[in-house]
């Protein structure tokens, strides 16, 4: 239901992201357009995660199966709405407004837990992302992400104004041409919930704030060169050290986007500045000025970035506690098989952004290149 009401926005469920190999018990799916023209209208993203229900011990399991089994997340008009929009081919202005008032239910946070404190308890022992996702009525929007063009200036802004931030930033390094994507965070709130029958309350920890810095889209090539690097980066004490071990890592990581395109390692688009006086090869175009190089913008997620950024919001012995799963990898397939359309890939998407730049300069030049 989710996926369908995501749909009827123009959002596709992007990439496959098992985070459980680094000690989360979920795997995820971004929401997000997918036209150029729709992600220049609406350039945001909806990370969306499943609980690995196998990965947890018996006891917890049936708790969770149990809560999950009796609640429904969506109000009643949700479910009518998004048939009507699919069946209709949309919705008129008065039916959309109430779309968007219930659909808002679904994703609020709700401060009182459907179990007892210590089916609650058990549920956090496992991993505290357990609890926040199966003791409540229903899921909720856990951080927003705004989008800034200086991700070290940001970290450092916080610890200057008192902001607790992650320790470290997530992803590559600093550079001249931005790859990928960087990730840092502020730690999450510590918020009273209250237990069915009780008058005390407790605390709970789940809502939190991200900041991104999005690059240039790397190539299967280009992402596989960006894992081999980021796995032979040193460990670090704090954010400094570790920056700078991961620019020694990648300094054999071409940092302009002619060298990494000559390479075959970033998505870029071509567009004509000037017509050249006789037909020549694509490269040369470039470097004799007539066509510019502008990196197509990386729309997705890493999961070890996604992964670090849960796990930093998590206390020291939550973190030690959860830092391997304890059952099978989560599989593409069986989370592929619960979404009713089907997953698409990022580097399809950012590849097909590149070819289109290309059709057009081909026919603005009137050669093929």
């Amino acid at each position: 239901m989710i996926a369908r009401l995501f749909g009827i926005m123009g959002m596709e469920p992007v990439g496959y992201y098992d985070l459980s190999p680094s000690g989360v018990p979920v795997h995820s799916t971004a929401f997000r357009p997918t036209t150029e023209e729709a992600l220049a209208y609406n350039p945001f993203r909806v990370f969306t995660s499943l609980l690995l229900t196998s990965l947890l011990p018996d006891e917890v399991r049936a708790d969770v199966e149990a809560v999950l089994a009796t609640r429904d997340i969506f109000q009643p008009e949700v479910r009518t709405l998004v048939y009507k929009a699919e069946t209709e081919g949309g919705l008129n202005e008065e039916d959309a407004n109430l779309l968007v008032e219930k659909a808002l239910d679904t994703f609020r946070w709700h401060d009182t837990a459907l179990v007892p404190r210590d089916v609650y308890d058990r549920m956090h022992a496992a991993h505290p992302l357990v609890a926040d996702i199966a003791a409540f009525r229903g899921p909720h929007i856990n951080h927003l992400t705004p989008r800034v063009l200086d991700i070290d200036a940001a970290q450092a802004a916080m610890s200057e104004r008192n902001i607790t931030p992650k320790q470290i930033i997530e992803g590559p390094p600093r550079r001249k041409c931005d790859i990928l994507l960087r990730q840092t965070s502020f730690q999450a709130l510590t918020e009273p919930i209250r237990f069915p029958g009780e008058a005390t309350s407790a605390n709970h920890r789940a809502r939190f704030g991200e900041i991104e810095q999005r690059g240039c889209a790397l190539t299967p090539k280009g992402h596989k060169l960006y894992l081999e690097l980021l796995s032979k980066t040193k460990p670090a004490r704090d954010n400094r050290e570790h920056q700078a071990n991961l620019a020694v890592a990648f300094k054999n990581f071409p940092d302009s986007y002619e060298e990494m395109v000559e390479q075959g390692l970033a998505y870029v688009e071509y567009t004509l500045v000037s017509h050249p006086p006789q037909p020549m090869r694509l490269k040369d175009l470039v470097a004799a000025g007539h066509v510019k190089l502008s990196p197509v913008t990386y729309e997705d997620f890493l999961p070890a970035s996604a992964a670090g950024i849960f796990q930093s919001n998590l206390d020291e012995h939550d973190r030690s506690r959860s830092s391997s799963p304890s059952a099978e990898e989560a599989s593409r397939d069986v989370f592929a098989a619960l979404l009713p359309v089907p997953l698409r890939d990022s580097f399809a998407l950012h590849e097909a952004i590149q070819t289109r730049s290309l059709n057009v300069l081909e026919k603005q030049l009137g050669y093929a290149l």
